[in-house]
């Protein structure tokens, strides 16, 4: 179709004009440029088809290269899954995992065969491959969706992958700042509100599996989008070929509850994650908000201005002025069914908890009651315009707009228009839209950290808070003054990690311990760690990554630091301190005195002695076991905190195999690969 691109390239080219010439223009800030005439768009609609049984097909055709890609999208309404949460993602992970006449092996490696891919969920699917498998693959795809291969066995296998899943974002901050913000903005009786449960998944029976497929996979209000170098009257044949056979369900149907009521009054909600070392926060309200409203793209406009990028009011003020994170930004929903939510999110340093939601709620407030600035209006229209015009130039945009025309009852021309009506928002609209779906007034800022570093603060700010748990129910203060007995000291805590790591007789036989570890900065980018200590205060610690290397060396009465080949020697200060944390257990130097025992400290769920080694540095051992479980380090950089546990017995001593540590919002994980006692260790490795 060679009218499409060439339409689609040339307006394009009058759309970049228009921003080439509008930035070059001399504005007056303060007042609001005129409207010149928005660029036409012109968007080729898809071919259309519907088969029989219900099941609605766009086709997209576009020859530059020798693909094909199959979308398929089953509208459901929202569903409320109640005591079975989780069934439709067991049942959405057991799908595309081969067919009754096909197995899960075969299936996959025809796949890998054929140089393609094949994925299915609940209620979607997406397949792709070079255009001379275009036929097969979508067979398989029809064949996975029609007879999927639901066995017991896959179905166990999936509920346990989901479960232990949970379990490892049980502490996530952001796996509970999803959740309970959900929860509180929604209600847990609305689909959007409700959350999965290692109790929930227990409940779901291979019955409802079946059920759920019976009832949810249906083609009445299915839509497959095929885009790429194909024909439409061979697609709409091989369609009705593959598909004729996919059997018509009842209409799905369904009450959707009234959401949780909006706050009369701006309300902190606080979710303690004992030993957290920053603040998930989000400042949200519920908004009824749909993309064929009057304002909706005013709120578009006003969101973008807010919190949109690096250029928003929220980022230019948390993280370029302030420095409290690395980024802080805003969304806001539009849903065909009711209720969606305005949000805004940071996660911040513990220290800034309080000032980051004073100046998230400022911001708000600022965009409610000023003016924009002219220029700022004309740089988000014209960076719409820019990535509208980008998105023109990939196929699957005409397909994808044609679908949401459909899905949520839009205008034919919604899209044809849609620069026109961004460029005539207004500045009284965008602040009419703020006011209207950013409400500082009903503000449920949900705060998620360490509240024995944070409460304190975030009391000042002069919200009323509510305390919840992770499961966004309600919950009391938590109390942070645990008791300690009135017989407990340093010393006591210092002897009980040393009997629990393997007894002062065992550790007196250490000379020098070798340790090797690393860690995943990110996918495909490994950290190597090295340290070696001796009692003879020497210290060698070296990292390694993407062939960079860094070090830090103590050679008993000297030391240097070493990065990108530049040689830094330590001060006497920092000789004196690297002494002193040498020792392959530091503790035994503690035990000479200068430390104090001060408090007893929830370390996540565990309560711990901590003992403050100087005014830098504090250390936390575990009421129950002894052991050395979180370290935490002041400096001019920030504070940082090293977490240490799965402790594992090597040579009759336990050392942790797992070290954490976290500077700000980032955390790496260090898995320890091998630990040396009294070999491997040498002068020269300190020199």
């Amino acid at each position: 179709m060679n009218t499409f691109n060439i339409k689609t390239k040339l307006s394009a080219f009058v759309v970049l004009f228009f921003i080439a010439l509008s930035v070059s223009a001399q504005i007056d800030r303060s007042k609001q440029p005129k409207a010149g005439p928005a660029p036409k768009i012109t968007l080729e609609e898809p071919g259309e088809f519907t088969l029989k049984n219900g099941l609605k097909v766009l086709v997209v055709e576009n020859h530059k290269l020798p693909r094909v890609s199959y979308s398929l999208r089953i509208d459901n309404p929202p569903i409320y899954e109640g005591n079975i949460a989780g069934v439709t993602s067991v049942l959405g992970a057991m799908l595309g995992n081969g067919t009754e006449t096909i197995s899960k092996d075969a299936f996959n490696e025809e796949i890998d065969f054929l140089g393609a891919s094949l994925n299915l969920g609940f209620g979607s699917g997406y397949a792709s491959a070079l255009s001379q498998y275009s036929e097969r693959i979508l067979e398989l795809m029809a064949d996975a969706v029609i007879n999927p291969l639901l066995t017991v066995e896959e179905f166990e296998s999936e509920k346990n992958k989901l479960i232990e899943s949970l379990k490892n974002n049980d502490k996530n901050p952001d796996a509970i700042a999803g959740r309970v913000g959900s929860a509180l903005s929604y209600g847990k009786t609305h689909p959007y509100g409700e959350f999965t449960t290692e109790e929930t998944i227990k409940n779901i029976t291979f019955d409802n599996i079946k059920a759920y497929y019976q009832q949810y996979m249906n083609p009445n209000n299915a839509y497959l989008v095929v885009i790429g170098d194909v024909d439409f009257k061979t697609v709409e044949k091989q369609v009705k070929k593959y598909f004729k056979k996919w059997e018509t369900g009842a209409s799905v149907s369904t009450t959707i509850p009234k959401t949780a009521e909006s706050l009369p009054v701006p309300q902190i909600n606080f979710i303690d994650v004992p030993g957290a070392t920053q603040s998930n926060i989000s400042v949200t309200n519920n908004v009824s908000l749909k993309m064929n409203d009057p304002d909706y793209f005013s709120a578009l406009i006003a969101n973008e201005i807010l919190g949109g990028g690096g250029e928003g009011y929220l980022f230019l003020n948390l993280r370029e002025k302030n420095g409290y994170t690395y980024g802080s930004y805003s969304s806001v929903g539009a849903n065909r069914y009711g209720m969606s939510r305005f949000s805004t999110t940071a996660k911040v340093r513990n220290a800034v908890t309080d000032s980051a939601v004073v100046e998230t709620l400022k911001e708000m407030k600022r965009i409610n009651n000023e003016p924009v600035d002219a220029e700022v209006l004309r740089n988000v229209k014209a960076k719409y315009t820019g990535n509208f015009v980008m998105a023109l130039e990939r196929p699957q945009t005409i397909a994808n707009y044609a679908l949401n025309i459909k899905l949520n009852n839009l205008p034919k021309d919604f899209y044809a228009t849609y620069l026109q009506k961004i460029n005539d928002v207004t500045i009284d609209e965008v602040n009419a839209a703020a006011k209207k779906y950013m409400r500082p007034e009903n503000a449920r800022v949900i705060v998620v950290g360490n509240g024995v570093e944070v409460l304190d603060n975030l009391q000042k700010v002069g919200l009323p808070i509510r305390y919840y748990d992770k499961f966004a129910d309600l919950s009391e203060k938590p109390e942070y003054d645990i008791e300690m007995p009135a017989d407990m000291d340093a010393s006591k805590v210092l002897n009980a990690y040393i009997n629990a790591v393997g007894g002062s007789a065992t550790l007196a036989k250490v000379n020098s311990v070798f340790i090797t570890a690393e860690a995943e900065l990110q996918p495909g980018v490994v950290i190597n760690l090295e340290m070696k200590k001796t009692t003879k205060n020497q210290s060698l610690q070296q990292i390694n990554v993407m062939g960079q290397t860094q070090k830090q060396v103590l050679d008993g009465s000297a030391g240097y630091s070493m990065a990108q080949g530049q040689r830094k020697d330590m001060t006497d200060a920092e000789v004196k301190e690297a002494q002193f944390e040498s020792s392959p257990f530091p503790e035994v130097n503690y035990l000479n005195g200068g430390v104090t025992l001060e408090k007893i400290e929830k370390v996540e769920d565990e309560n711990a002695y901590k003992i403050k080694v100087d005014e830098e540095t504090s250390v936390y051992y575990s009421v129950e076991t002894g052991l050395k479980i979180k370290e935490v380090k002041a400096s001019e950089a920030g504070q940082s905190s090293t977490f240490y546990g799965d402790y594992k017995d090597v040579s009759g001593i336990k050392f942790p195999f797992k070290i954490s540590q976290t500077m700000g919002p980032r955390k790496i994980d260090f898995i320890v690969k091998e630990i040396k006692v009294n070999e491997g260790v040498s002068d020269a490795d300190f020199e």
